[in-house]
């Protein structure tokens, strides 16, 4: 009996065929994509090196690279010959497979949240680099990047990828190989513009996807948002708020009542009808309630008491997997800039990075673009570093940070009170194999 066996084996060099996992097959998935993004690398033969026939290629091509020309970037003005600081902000020029690798040595583990909107692979005109890769060569630059975000997340981090219906089904399983399919957490419907004329034979489209994943299901760290703004939550209001108090505060009862028998919690309140389990709160809280205007007595007193909650202190319905409620750009947003169809709304990376980050945890986003969610983290006080390669960082996603810092009020400024401040390092990866900033 033969101990060799031939077949297609997994990065553990486990045979495929007696994996019981779901795989995608697609040619030059064993290769790295150096993956240029320009209209002009469009036009030029990709070039697939593979990892085991051509080790010394691809070792010299991720091989952490040095970053210069840095200048940072503050309220007070420009710096320029800057050391660099640990907790700087970066905003780096170059390649986004070589800038991940060369991060790799400062910030492996470190990353909170990963939030990135590549390229759809749609050939569309409108988006400002290469959009129209093949669809292997697509699913090769995802793949390599991606290994290599896993690695720079933290335990306790996600990350979010927003994409269209044309490779989204491909996506998923790429990521469910890469991060597990038990750190799936939800596929995000995001409805980003209303309806119109359908094309002749298809539906019109109206969503945009958001995968998002954790690093480690066990150690992720989540806070779930609210909304008031959607269809649902506002019809919500309406029938439940229906109650107004002498000062004018609309209010809707709530029961005060324990879903579990609770013999510490069965206590007389003023001669009113005791719930048969017990209250869900203490004596103690009771009397504070009272004291704030905030108990709904009924007018009987073989009647349960209901607490109030007031309308102007409701925080809303927790979202859900459907976000209908933010609204994309259009030519009236007073947050839009010049960059065509794929600038993305603050508030929708605002909802994101709320579920999953708290002030001074780092944000990464590689496929930086118009730089709204490098422009949400300064103004929610995350880190963050952000990675174009596109000449039109210096043109566009710059020059937003630079208002930014100076206190630009569209976007989610006015309701997170954003006053100006802070500061970013915007540097380029130079082609040297030196190590990571000195």
């Amino acid at each position: 009996m033969y101990k060799n066996k031939i077949g297609l084996v997994d990065s553990n060099n486990n045979l495929i065929s007696q994996k019981q996992d779901v795989s995608l097959v697609w040619p030059y998935k064993d290769c790295v994509l150096e993956g240029g993004q320009t209209k002009e690398d469009q036009k030029r033969d990709e070039i697939f090196y593979n990892e085991t026939l051509a080790p010394d290629q691809v070792n010299r091509l991720l091989a952490p690279k040095v970053l210069g020309n840095a200048k940072r970037y503050t309220k007070d003005g420009l710096e320029e010959n800057i050391k660099f600081r640990e907790d700087d902000n970066l905003i780096i020029k170059g390649n986004n497979l070589i800038a991940l690798t060369s991060l790799l040595e400062r910030y492996e583990g470190q990353v909170k949240c990963i939030y990135i909107d590549p390229p759809y692979n749609t050939g569309s005109d409108s988006f400002c680099y290469n959009d129209s890769f093949n669809h292997s060569s697509w699913l090769t630059f995802m793949k390599n990047r991606l290994e290599i975000s896993k690695k720079l997340l933290s335990n306790s981090g996600s990350i979010f990828i927003q994409i269209d219906s044309f490779e989204q089904a491909y996506l998923k399983i790429i990521m469910d190989e890469i991060f597990g399919r038990e750190n799936f957490r939800n596929a995000i419907t995001w409805k980003r513009k209303g309806g119109s004329a359908n094309p002749s034979n298809q539906l019109n489209n109206v969503t945009e996807w958001i995968l998002w994943y954790s690093k480690d299901v066990y150690e992720m760290e989540y806070s779930p948002v609210f909304t008031l703004d959607d269809e649902n939550t506002q019809k919500y209001i309406k029938e439940r708020f229906t109650f107004v108090d002498e000062y004018g505060r609309k209010y809707m009862k709530s029961p005060i009542q324990s879903p579990n028998y609770r013999e510490n919690l069965i206590y007389d309140y003023k001669g009113y009808k005791t719930p048969k389990k017990g209250y869900s709160v203490s004596k103690e809280v009771m009397q504070q309630w009272d004291k704030e205007g905030r108990l709904a007595f009924p007018n009987s007193k073989d009647k349960n008491i209901n607490r109030k909650i007031f309308l102007d202190e409701y925080k809303g319905q927790p979202v859900n997997s459907l976000w209908s409620d933010i609204f994309a750009i259009n030519p009236m947003s007073s947050e839009r800039i010049e960059f065509g169809a794929g600038q993305k709304p603050e508030a929708l990376i605002k909802r994101i990075l709320s579920m999953v980050t708290n002030e001074g945890d780092i944000v990464l986003d590689y496929c930086l673009g118009s730089g709204s969610s490098c422009s949400v983290a300064q103004k929610i006080k995350r880190r963050y570093i952000g990675v174009e390669q596109m000449d039109y960082i210096n043109t566009v996603s710059v020059p937003r940070l630079e208002k930014v810092i100076e206190g630009e009020q569209g976007g989610i400024s006015k309701s997170v009170n954003w006053q100006g401040g802070g500061s970013f390092v915007y540097c380029e990866l130079l082609d040297d194999n030196e190590s990571l900033v000195n």
